[in-house]
């Protein structure tokens, strides 16, 4: 019973991690325009996503556009691109191997041995999307807080952290943890399993022990 609810747990919380890194690469919050020094009233808020930038004029209409070539983006999101789909892939696959695994799931026929070793390969799996998923959100994250405090880098130019990368580093904890879960499922499971076939020692009983010492007795008697 404890079993199941800790693999559903980890399966949600799984779930909940591969969504929100399925949101977080889609969407155009990645840098946000900053507003320092004399920009009291604020007319326009400029997003900068992967895949889109988008211009939003004082809260009523919002033009987006896709960027014409990789070649116009910063290294950092060249590279998170490929590093977002590449955890948006591996979280995707690290559930759909977790719901194979399942203590309910009947889709294979095979034996508890086999289930956890595919419960393991997932819980892997997902710790495997976080951190891939950690690595271009910090990365972001470090260039925005370095040129904002840049004073060689324009005032018009400088950002802030979007919603994006806030949710980011929510859904690569949430990957983490189900894969933590998993491996810790996995490896109680397999003490539990190494408990239950150990063999256990017979120790003779005290009726045992006088049905040996009478036969003794008779014995020596026969020899009198």
């Amino acid at each position: 019973m404890v079993s199941g609810a800790l693999q559903i747990a980890g399966l949600i919380v799984g779930g909940i991690g591969m969504i929100g890194t399925f949101t977080v690469t889609g969407m155009p919050q990645w840098r946000v325009s900053a507003f320092i020094e004399n920009n009291i009233i604020v007319f326009e808020t400029i997003w900068e996503g992967l895949w889109m930038h988008c211009i939003r004029q004082a809260n009523i209409r919002m033009q987006c556009k896709v960027y014409d070539s990789v070649l116009a983006l910063s290294p950092d999101l060249q590279a998170s691109r490929g590093l977002m789909c590449a955890g948006s892939v591996l979280s995707f696959l690290a559930f759909m191997v977790a719901v194979i695994g399942m203590k309910c799931t009947q889709c294979v026929q095979s034996s508890w041995r086999a289930k956890g070793y595919i419960i393991l390969t997932a819980g892997l799996l997902f710790i495997l999307s976080g951190a891939v998923e950690l690595i271009p959100v910090c990365w972001v994250a470090n260039t925005i807080i370095s040129d904002f405090y840049n004073p060689m880098v324009n005032v018009a130019q400088k950002r802030e952290l979007g919603e994006a990368l806030y949710l980011g580093w929510v859904a690569a904890f949430c990957l983490i943890a189900a894969g933590a879960i998993f491996c810790c499922f996995c490896r109680c499971c397999e003490k539990t399993r190494s408990y239950g076939y150990s063999v256990p020692t017979h120790y003779p009983t005290h009726s045992q022990h006088l049905h040996k010492k009478t036969e003794c007795s008779y014995s020596k008697s026969q020899y009198v």
